[in-house]
């Protein structure tokens, strides 16, 4: 379906590209599992769209079946924001945003809509609010390059407890073994700033792009169930043999980070630490934890429109959410 008159209703400037669009973004949210790459695939055919990844891990070349990207093969439309750096490589939300920004501008000069779509609350933020962020934020920054040499020289509890001793209610938000959240600490120390106050600004901030949020919602127990089934599809996919091809490329430091759930449990698995049905056990705790903080942090943005993801099946999914854009005008 082309792009009708009501989609040309709450246009806006994209912000650092003097470009304004024609239509509000489509912004589809929800936790793991929760079937949002489906959703707006199927918006994206029916409104004539392109969809960008908003996850901090499907940015990473390589890592395809333990992110859940869509295969290439089952793309029926562009999709934007895989693929994007190594294993490794640094990337940032500020990135993303620069990134998501620009590409949003793009689709829409092309006359198509933009779907943003993505579980990693943070980089939809960055992307659609009016988030500023510091330098530090960038690649190529010192003082991160000297708290990363200390977190390899000292370990990763022992920064965590640097900050505690100058910041604790910084530290007291972060998980002592998140590397990269307590480096970002300093960072903002550094920068006359703290960890905690710049999330606490966040629930505070204005939107920067026109935005029409839809959320998929789905009971805890039926998410566990998914997420339990999509795990052990993956590993009968090739998940093991996903993670031994990127240990061969030399990317061990990068599929090991704290927050490469998938990966980094299989490499204990392959590195004879773990068992096979340990490492897949320690997949699915660590991502029902993960589907938990999502639907927190979702659940507190007044501005998502709810979606039935627990007994309707993904066409009636579809047809809910393009009426309900409909209603609104951007259908």
């Amino acid at each position: 379906m082309p792009r009708g008159s009501g989609a040309g209703r709450g246009g806006g400037r994209v912000p650092g590209t003097g470009t304004d669009l024609q239509g509000p973004v489509i912004c589809v949210v929800g936790p793991t599992a929760s079937g949002k790459s489906e959703l707006a695939q199927r918006l994206g055919e029916a409104l004539g769209g392109e969809v960008i990844s908003a996850d901090s891990m499907q940015v990473y070349r390589g890592m395809d079946i333990g992110t859940g990207k869509v295969p290439a093969a089952d793309r029926r439309i562009p999709h934007h924001g895989l693929d994007l750096v190594d294993p490794g490589e640094p990337y940032s939300a500020a990135l993303f945003q620069d990134y998501g920004r620009r590409t949003i501008a793009a689709i829409d000069a092309r006359g198509s809509r933009p779907l943003l779509c993505g579980g990693t609350g943070f980089y939809v933020r960055a992307v659609i609010d009016d988030y500023d962020f510091p330098a530090g934020e960038q690649q190529g920054n010192p003082v991160r390059d000297r708290y990363n040499a200390l977190a390899a020289e000292e370990g990763p509890e022992a920064l965590w407890e640097r900050l505690r001793m100058q910041d604790p209610a910084s530290a007291g938000l972060i998980a002592p073994r998140d590397v990269k959240r307590v480096v970002r600490a300093f960072e903002l120390l550094e920068e006359g700033t703290t960890y905690a106050r710049q999330k606490q600004n966040l629930a505070h901030l204005g939107q920067a792009l026109p935005t029409v949020f839809l959320g998929i919602a789905v009971q805890p127990d039926e998410l566990r169930r998914r997420i339990d089934r999509r795990v052990d599809a993956m590993v009968e996919t090739g998940l093991i043999g996903e993670v031994q091809g990127l240990l061969d490329r030399g990317f061990r430091e990068g599929i090991t980070a704290p927050q490469a759930i998938g990966y980094k449990e299989m490499v204990a698995y392959l590195d004879g630490t773990a068992s096979l049905d340990g490492a897949i056990a320690a997949i699915k705790t660590a991502t029902h934890r993960y589907a938990k903080r999502q639907r927190t942090w979702f659940r507190k943005d007044s501005r998502i429109h709810w979606i039935d993801g627990d007994g309707l099946e993904m066409d009636a999914m579809a047809q809910d959410a393009l009426e309900l854009l409909a209603t609104i005008g951007c259908a």
